[in-house]
Parts: structure tokens; sequence; C-alpha cells
């Protein structure tokens, strides 16, 4: 059973650092609350599946072509400047008193937080190196029962993550004043667009 916690543990570690994620769970949680920060985190956990399961068959090796590298960074940059913008334009509209907020397509939340995830090539490296350890380590010691309920516990610290991150950044709402908020969500969205930025260099440098 202690075993089985580490593994929760390395998901909720892995979840931890600021990134794209966090930042838009932030803006998502303060100007709409919590199911639509969570949502935000299910989009995220999706694309880490998909990832852990491409790292399981061995495909993400063709995500380390240049080309293919090159494409991601370059898209996950799109994807990041859009959604760090809109956040910036949306932000002044903040009224705790107005809950038209709410009413924000879930679908598109879900799949805001899928996107941000998939078009992160630091995902890819980040899946490729901790799982792909982990999976060479747990194979050697434990069967394919063993892999797939720490594979679960994984994904269950990833999922606590989420939720905590979205239970916090929807407490904001309730205990900030409307001018605070403002300055949190414009915090938000100006750290999303320096990520794509970021992204957008390092398209840039692998394509020139």
């Amino acid at each position: 059973m202690s075993i089985f916690f580490s593994y929760v543990f390395l998901g909720l570690s892995l979840a931890a650092p600021i990134g794209p994620i966090n930042a838009a769970q932030l803006d998502k949680g303060i100007k709409n609350g919590f199911i639509h920060a969570w949502f935000i985190g299910l989009g995220s956990v999706t694309a880490d599946l998909i990832y852990m399961l491409a790292v399981y068959f061995g495909v993400v090796q063709f995500l380390e072509i240049p080309l293919m590298k090159a494409f991601l960074w370059s898209f996950g940059c799109f994807v990041l400047l859009y959604t760090g913008v809109e956040s910036l334009f949306s932000a002044k509209h903040i009224d705790m008193s107005d809950k038209r907020n709410r009413n924000n397509s879930l679908t598109k939340t879900f799949f805001t937080g899928f996107f941000l995830s998939i078009s992160n090539p630091l995902t890819i490296l980040f899946w490729l190196g901790i799982y792909g350890s982990v999976l060479a380590q747990t194979v050697t010691k434990y069967d394919a029962t063993h892999l797939a309920l720490y594979s679960g516990a994984i994904i269950l610290g990833l999922l606590l993550w989420d939720f905590t991150m979205a239970l916090v950044a929807s407490s904001f709402r309730h205990i900030l004043t409307n001018n605070i908020l403002i300055g949190i969500a414009a915090i938000s969205g100006l750290s999303l667009i320096g990520f794509g930025l970021y992204f957008g260099y390092q398209a840039y440098l692998l394509i020139f």
C-alpha cells in the first residue's frame, strides 16, 4: 500500500510545478468558479493519459522528431497566446454579482485544458523521462496488473492536484474583492502569454 501512495505522490509532484495549466485553472476558477477550473484540469489529465499510453506503446519516440517538435512548439505557442489574450480581455469583466460567466461552455473549457497540455512539448519530455523510467523499473519488478495499478495511482495523484487547484482558485472568488480578482486574472493571462512567447522562441530555434 505504501508503494501505491508513493505513486500517487509522484502524480501530485508531476502536476504541482507552476505552468500553463495551473495558470489557466487559476484564471477559470476566479472567473467561472470550481466546475470550470476543474474541467481545465480534466482536459489536462486526459492529455496526460494519452502521453502515458504513448510512452507505454513506444509511440512517443515519433514525437521526438525535430519537425514534429517544431510543430508542437508552434501549436503550443498559438494555443497559449490565444488563451492568454482571451483571459486578459475577459479579466476586466469579472463581477461577483454577475453569474453569466458560469454559463461558459464546459466543453470549450475541457478542450482548452486538453490542448494546453497536449501541445506542450515539455509534457512529452516530462512523461518520457519520468513515466518512462517508472515504467522501466516497474516492468522489471512487477506484473502487468501492478503496472496498471501504479499507473492508475499516478493518474489519481494528477486528479487530486487538479481538484485541489480548482478548489483553491474558485475559493478566491468568495474571499477577495473584484479589483484583486481582476488583478490575479490579469497576471494569470500574462503568464500564459509569457509561456506562449517561450514556446514560440523554441519553435523559432528549431525551424531556423
